[in-house]
């Protein structure tokens, strides 16, 4: 369950197996299976951002209640995918892959569903154990312990974010324009120290979705599980 996925970005869709890889290298191992390490929080500072510029930028991601637009994934090793993503806050958000098997990743606010309707497969997980819920929190507070590092420069502010009473080792990476305080795009690192970045561009903000845009059919879920486990 923990293999990368290996897509590429041409026309190919993920297999059940890259599926299952997909979610661990996403929301973090321990969203599918927790693995003991290290505490990363112990090289967390107490006073990280002293300037209160990080949480300016932090508070004005937070303030963004709606967005879409495009993104391009970059999994462990080097693969490509890409697609359109839809987000509300908190804890909505949607993932359009491109591809024939109509590869979809939605957070409903409560549960995190992997879905692969060609293949009749649908993986749920609770979104408070993976580190996608630090990214749709209704507030990015930096105040506490999750945060593990702030690092600002010129054209890029950096904040990392881990909570490993939830997460296991896994951590979430968001970078920031420090000019617009725009997201630009995430890193989650799983307990193996795997990264995927997601890259987003085109995006627009205070947009509308249609009311079942984050709506996971949980009876579909449970239909095809206890068909998976006949077969």
């Amino acid at each position: 369950m923990t293999k990368d996925l290996n897509t590429a970005i041409q026309g190919f869709a993920p297999t059940r197996r890259q599926v299952l890889g997909f979610g661990a290298a996403l929301f973090g191992t321990a969203a599918l299976n927790a693995v003991p390490g290290l505490n990363l929080l112990a090289h967390a500072q107490a006073a990280v951002d002293p300037s209160g510029a990080a949480q300016k930028i932090a508070d004005h991601f937070s303030g963004v209640k709606s967005m879409t637009g495009e993104f391009v994934q970059f999994g462990p090793r080097g693969d490509q995918t890409e697609g359109k993503f839809f987000l509300e806050r908190p804890g909505k958000i949607r993932f359009n892959y491109t591809g024939s098997q109509n590869f979809r990743v939605i957070s409903d606010g409560q549960s995190v569903v992997i879905l692969n309707q060609k293949m009749r497969t649908s993986d749920l997980y609770p979104l408070s154990k993976t580190p996608l819920k630090l990214l749709l929190d209704e507030r990015i507070d930096l105040s506490g312990n999750k945060v593990v590092g702030v690092d600002q420069r010129s054209d890029l502010t950096t904040i990392k974010l881990a909570d490993r009473q939830m997460f296991g080792n896994s951590t979430i990476t968001m970078m920031f324009d420090p000019k617009s305080y725009d997201l630009r795009q995430w890193t989650i690192t799983d307990a193996q120290g795997k990264d995927t970045t997601v890259m987003i561009f085109n995006t627009q903000e205070g947009v509308r979705f249609a009311p079942d845009t984050f709506a996971i059919d949980y009876t579909q879920n449970r239909k095809w599980n206890e068909q998976k486990k006949s077969d």
